[in-house]
């Protein structure tokens, strides 16, 4: 009996410890990706310690702010916008690092793009379309283009739901997009109901399934949309405009720009309850956060310079900082990427 106690512990503690270290393993394996956003605009790869492995051209010309999702990334896939080409870039990851795949024609100047199913999704300041992808090939040629309801050049992040796309225009719009049983866009959006009367900047957003949690950043809050509708509101407190978000398992993440801060909620059910007022303090205003293998990654900018931030997370959501690196000014988005 004493000895097959002994046996389970021994058992247990190597489990224990065995997933302790699962996030660092992951890391190793993994890449982070920005953008110069500059003319001409740059993919810039980083490992997971921080340090730059790869710089490759968009064949475009960067110029998006006040966006996110500027940059996303889906198994060995990368998209890019280059606001001031009317393009994005394809990046495909090899054995030798990534490469330039093609590039993808948009309607209008892209602000922010995201996978879902057989689809990449496009924003643009007013329009929002759908590509077909085909293997590892997007089609150049939209299946589904829908106009915004505001359309007035403040889109800020486009998310994907159960057959539905959620869109944030910052002139107080919270729109939803449905999809065809192929994916493809159509119709006319819908304004979400119950947006609180106060909106004021709906900004970033993040999706998990069905629900969609938005920032309302000028007005210190942070939504949840389940069905086409605001069921839950919460205060950000003593941190200023959340505009970012990432979730991390029951754990949601806000970038806050005037506070220099990333906060942490616990996001279940139709709960959003503020954790922690600050997890992390930055030299600039965030401007994108993303999550991943074990990781958040978020980008900063000051009046000078912008900063990469990395992070590991553990399963209580206690963020470490891993590594800083200065970027140029203007940098924007933020993927993270497990290596091939």
């Amino acid at each position: 009996m004493i000895f097959r106690n002994i046996q389970k512990f021994l058992f247990l503690a190597m489990l224990v410890t065995l997933m302790g270290a699962g996030p660092a393993l992951h890391a190793q394996n993994t890449m982070v990706v920005t953008s110069s956003n500059a003319s001409p605009n740059q993919l810039l790869v980083y490992n997971s310690s921080g340090a730059l492995i790869q710089t490759l051209p968009t064949g475009g010309n960067g110029g998006v702010a006040g966006n996110s999702g500027g940059i996303e990334a889906r198994g060995s896939q990368v998209a890019v916008v280059n606001f001031g080409s009317n393009s994005v870039s394809m990046f495909e990851q090899g054995a030798n690092g990534f490469w330039l795949s093609q590039s993808v024609p948009t309607i209008s100047s892209p602000v922010s793009v995201a996978f879902g199913g057989s689809h990449l999704y496009i924003l643009g300041t007013t329009t929002v379309e759908s590509h077909r992808i085909f293997g590892s090939e997007v089609s150049v040629a939209p299946d589904g283009v829908v106009d915004l309801l505001v359309a007035d050049g403040s889109a800020a992040q486009v998310g994907v739901l159960l057959n539905q796309l959620i869109i944030t225009e910052k002139s107080n719009m919270i729109e939803t997009v449905n999809l065809l049983r192929d994916g493809s866009a159509s119709g006319v959006p819908t304004m979400v109901a119950n947006i609180p009367s106060n909106v004021n900047a709906p900004f970033g957003l993040v999706t998990r399934g069905n629900d969609a949690y938005v920032t309302i950043a000028h007005a210190n809050e942070i939504s949840l949309v389940r069905n086409g509708t605001v069921v839950t509101t919460t205060s950000s407190g003593t941190q200023n405009a959340p505009c970012w978000l990432t979730l991390v398992g029951a754990y949601l993440f806000s970038s806050n720009s005037p506070s220099l801060s990333v906060s942490k909620y616990a996001a279940f059910g139709q709960k959003i309850i503020q954790e922690t007022a600050v997890s992390a303090l930055f030299n600039g205003d965030p401007t994108d956060i993303a999550s991943g293998e074990g990781l958040i990654a978020v980008v900063d900018a000051n009046a000078t310079v912008s900063h990469l931030t990395i992070f590991s997370v553990d399963g209580n959501g206690i963020l470490t900082p891993l590594n800083v690196e200065t970027l140029g000014l203007g940098a924007n988005g933020v993927a993270i990427v497990r290596g091939e």
